[in-house]
């Protein structure tokens, strides 16, 4: 009996542990006074709590038809190079060329050539614009040979920032949909799989995984002139603490993952000290998904949630295979309850030890 109680003393004493224990997190939920929602993990949790990722254009975005790549804009920058065929030319000597650079095409559509005047390029493609050049030179240097070129400005051009190739673009045949703008740009810096692809369109936004531009259909969409595209590394996070193999702040390795995928990343469960029947969750569900979860419609501010997982019951795997984590979630794996158990008599018997070798040592 006087084991029994010294046992009992030993272990309220606060031996060393990892977290709270099962029956210490149950004491914290709403039921019993508290301020967090504990639910055990089901099939209609799961599906109340699915929440696909933030990835996937709208119809706004894969309405849009490809424009007419080589249109020329008001804002574009063009490169004009003019090769002619007499010593002494109006822009250089017999077969050297000469580029007039920097020639933007102002709001009302127009550009200003030497010898030419003032012509339209707007609604021009480069190849129609070229001719009428070419025409206009003629009656004044013998058969010139002209070139025109879009380069970045702005007009038909977007601008790409983040993990790869930066800078603004012109939209081009070769260039007129996301993937291939991408691709020009220089491609990326990041993991192909844990890459997001955000395009800004006015007041429109879309964000499609990187690899979806190229497993799904439509996704890879047309792009507008003034295209905003930032190309980020996904950034979400989740943290896990007690019985596991590793206790961190963790980067999503990829678009999704479920609780039993988080587990094994972190090495799995601790086999001498985790509970299996004791796998929390820890969520602030926003009012959307708490009412969901609970049958309800009257929450309008976010819920404390903690769901339990239990592994050793013949749907737990499953389960926990479905269950789907998020950015910010916290997943925390109790003791079991003999691990208390076995720290006290350890430290029962080591002072049982210490005090029967102290006795020894008086005695002698």
């Amino acid at each position: 009996m006087a084991l029994l109680v010294t046992a009992f003393a030993v272990s309220s004493c606060g031996l060393p542990r990892v977290g709270p224990n099962k029956r210490e997190i149950f004491a914290g939920s709403v039921q019993k006074q508290g301020n967090a929602y504990i639910i055990s993990v089901n099939d209609r949790v799961v599906e109340a709590t699915a929440k696909a990722p933030a990835a996937g254009f709208s119809g706004k975005f894969l309405r849009a038809g490809k424009m007419g790549a080589d249109t020329i804009q008001p804002g574009d920058t063009l490169l004009v190079t003019v090769y002619e065929n007499v010593n002494d030319g109006l822009f250089s000597k017999a077969g050297a060329p000469s580029t007039l650079t920097q020639l933007q095409v102002d709001q009302t559509g127009h550009i200003f050539i030497p010898y030419v005047g003032r012509i339209r390029a707007a609604g021009s493609s480069p190849e129609a614009l070229r001719r009428l050049i070419t025409r206009k030179l003629e009656p004044q240097t013998p058969e010139p040979q002209v070139i025109v070129q879009r380069a970045a400005g702005d007009g038909a051009t977007v601008s790409i920032l983040g993990a790869g190739g930066q800078g603004v673009f012109p939209i081009e045949a070769s260039t007129s949909t996301l993937s291939t703008m991408i691709a020009k740009s220089g491609g990326i810096t990041t993991d192909p799989e844990n890459t997001r692809v955000t395009v800004i369109r006015g007041k429109y936004k879309g964000t499609v995984w990187l690899e979806d531009l190229f497993n799904k259909a439509g996704q890879d969409i047309a792009l507008r002139p003034n295209d905003r595209i930032l190309i980020q590394e996904d950034k979400r996070r989740f943290t896990a603490l007690g019985a596991t193999g590793g206790q961190s702040l963790v980067d999503f390795p990829k678009p999704t993952m479920s609780a039993i995928e988080a587990i094994a990343f972190l090495g799995g469960l601790n086999s001498a000290t985790a509970d299996p029947t004791g796998i929390f969750i820890f969520r602030d569900e926003t009012p959307e998904f708490a009412n969901k979860v609970l049958g309800r419609n009257d929450f309008v501010t976010p819920k404390r949630f903690a769901y339990v997982l239990d592994l050793t019951e013949p749907t737990g795997v499953f389960l926990g295979r479905d269950f789907q984590m998020r950015d910010g979630d916290t997943i925390y794996v109790t003791e079991a309850p003999y691990v208390q158990w076995t720290k006290t008599l350890s430290v029962l018997t080591t002072s049982a030890g210490a005090a029967g070798s102290l006795t020894s040592a008086a005695g002698g």
